[in-house]
Formats: C-alpha cells, sequence, structure tokens
C-alpha cells in the first residue's frame, strides 16, 4: 500500500520572538516492509533546513529561524510504501525465554531493557503487572500477544484524558489515556521480564475502519519488542493489533521523550499557542507532491495560560 502523508504543525506566539532553533523527526523509515519514496520539508518563515541521522538511525531535520517573527510553521510531506509483514507464528519454539536472554547479554539491548524518562516502573504499574499475572509462564511471542489484548481492554482510548508529559501513574489510575500513554506502559510492563523494548512513534491509515480507537489526523505510538529468530515485532495496544501495513514508521527510541515529532527552543517572552495537524491519505497515482494537499484541520490546539516571563533574552523551551 502507498500513502501519502502530510504533517503540519503551527505555532503563533502572543509577542514577536526574537529566534528559534528546532529539530523534526518527522521523516518516515526506509527499512523493513517500508520504504519513504519521497520527504520534503519546509518552514514559514523559511529557513535552510540541514539534516542528521541519530545513533537509532532516525533522520533528524534541524533548522534555525535568527528573525523576529510571531508564526511559525513546519510542513513535511511524505510518500511511503508499506508491504504487509511476515505473518506472526501460533508461538515460539521452546526454549525461547533462554534464547532471548543468551541474546540480551551481550549488552547490545541495556537502553530498550531499562527504565527510561517516560516508561519506568512504579506501584502503581507494579499493581496492574499482578492483576494481569504477567511473568514468563508463557512464550514471550504468546504472552506479548496476551498483554496487547488485555491493555485494548482495561484501558479507554481518551484524547484529553493526559498530557504529552503525563507521567504513567495518570493513565494507570485513570484507566484511559491516547496510544503515547499505552505504550509507555506497555513497555514499562515488559522491559522488566527482559524483553528489549522500543517506543515508535509514526502514522496509522485508519480511514473508513470503525475498529480503529485512535484519533484521525493525529500522529500514533505502539511497541516494538525483540524476540528469537523473529527480529523486531510490532504491537499496537491501542487498537489490539500486530503491526501491519497501515502503520508507517517515523522514528524508534527508549520512549516519547526520545522522538517528538518536533523539538526546540526561542528566545523572548510570549506565551505560545501550538496547533498540530497530521492529514493520511492512500496514493496511487503519482509518486511526489503534486495533487491536492488535505485541508489544515487542527487535531490538537493548545494555549499557554500567561506570557511566559518578562526578560526579552529569556530562553524558553517550545
Amino acid at each position: 500500500m502507498q500513502y501519502r502523508v502530510r504533517h503540519v504543525t503551527r505555532f503563533t506566539y502572543e509577542r514577536g520572538i526574537s529566534e528559534s532553533v528546532m529539530e523534526a523527526r518527522m521523516q518516515p523509515r526506509s527499512d523493513g516492509a517500508q520504504r519513504c519514496l519521497h520527504f520534503g520539508i519546509s518552514t514559514q518563515p523559511s529557513s535552510r533546513v540541514l539534516m542528521y541521522q541519530d545513533h537509532q538511525g532516525n533522520v533528524v531535520h534541524h533548522f534555525n529561524i535568527p528573525g523576529r517573527h510571531t508564526k511559525l510553521t513546519v510542513t513535511a510531506e511524505a510518500v511511503v510504501e508499506c508491504s504487509p509483514p511476515a505473518e506472526l507464528p501460533d508461538g515460539l519454539a521452546p526454549g525461547a525465554w533462554e534464547r532471548l536472554d543468551a541474546l540480551t547479554k551481550s549488552g547490545e539491548f541495556w537502553d530498550v531493557l531499562g527504565p527510561s524518562s517516560f516508561a519506568r516502573r512504579t506501584p502503581k504499574l507494579d499493581a496492574l503487572s499482578a492483576e494481569l499475572e504477567l511473568d514468563r509462564g508463557e512464550d514471550p511471542l504468546v504472552m506479548l500477544q496476551r498483554l496487547t489484548a488485555d491493555m485494548y481492554r482495561k484501558f479507554e482510548y481518551s484524547p484529553r484524558a493526559t498530557r504529552v508529559d503525563s507521567p504513567i501513574d495518570e493513565p494507570l489510575e485513570a484507566r484511559r489515556g491516547v496510544c503515547q500513554d499505552f505504550t509507555h506502559i506497555m513497555i514499562a510492563l515488559v522491559r522488566p521480564l527482559g524483553v528489549p523494548c522500543r517506543y515508535v512513534s509514526g502514522y496509522l491509515y485508519g480511514q473508513r475502519d470503525e475498529t480503529i480507537r485512535s484519533s484521525e489526523g493525529a500522529t500514533h505510538a505502539w511497541v516494538e519488542a525483540f524476540l528469537p529468530e523473529l527480529g523486531w515485532v510490532g504491537f499496537d495496544p491501542t487498537n489490539n493489533v500486530a503491526l501491519s501495513d497501515r502503520h508507517i514508521r517515523v522514528a524508534t527510541g527508549r520512549d516519547y521523550a526520545d522522538v517528538p515529532p518536533t523539538r526546540g527552543v526561542f528566545k523572548g517572552a510570549s506565551a505560545v499557542r501550538s496547533e498540530l495537524a497530521v492529514a493520511v491519505s492512500v496514493g496511487t497515482e503519482s509518486v511526489g507532491t503534486g495533487g491536492e494537499n488535505p485541508p489544515f484541520v487542527p487535531w490538537m490546539s493548545r494555549e499557554a495560560p500567561a506570557p511566559l516571563g518578562d526578560r526579552a533574552t529569556s530562553q524558553q523551551q517550545q
């Protein structure tokens, strides 16, 4: 399947700021069953956009706007081809835990086995683990599939229930949240069992599919676990599905803190109102940026409650 993705982020400042420095992780990956056929990113005000690849293999674009401005728009467009992943077996061969332990002893997976900023153990998480009877009694693949279904059954999808920086205990206590929350909880449950797990940011094509709980026009997140003989395998606890050709992978990391779509700083004293819109459409007629753009329909709109201080030279995080 071929997809065209348009991801627009808009920042509006209450008072003019003197400089913006930002990086973006918006370019879909080209690995496995996915190929990024085209990608372009632009800013308004215009800037020279540079790029590098981080240690996880994610493509990072960065730019600097030194002039005074009151608005900033970042637009990324991509054409991505996704093939169906290999069908998963019903289970792994006997001795899977022992083989997994042998693989992780090398130290290669140390960063995705321990706690991270948003995926860490708490008393509430331990209580959920006990409730789900999570242990090594089943082979790793069967355990992950069962956990994906349990997360879907026990947690309500509620877009306004949490914030982008909510600690893991908030969705655990409310038993509701969004894909980011469910991904963090599942990662934090599985890593202590010795299964390497990483956070995947991207998009999910769910048009005309009423079984998809994810918000239309929003970014998406899910879990990838490393398993013997299979390598990295994706699980989507928000929708109780394994990775499919409708999942468009953008970046991988320990958790959301490693892979936000945009991150940066600005100079100035101003309240900031940010709007995020994502439009995903299937296109087979052309490969490129031609054609009609999806409309800008903000999925998220947030405004700071007050200006961020009076010093014009103060530097604040976006």
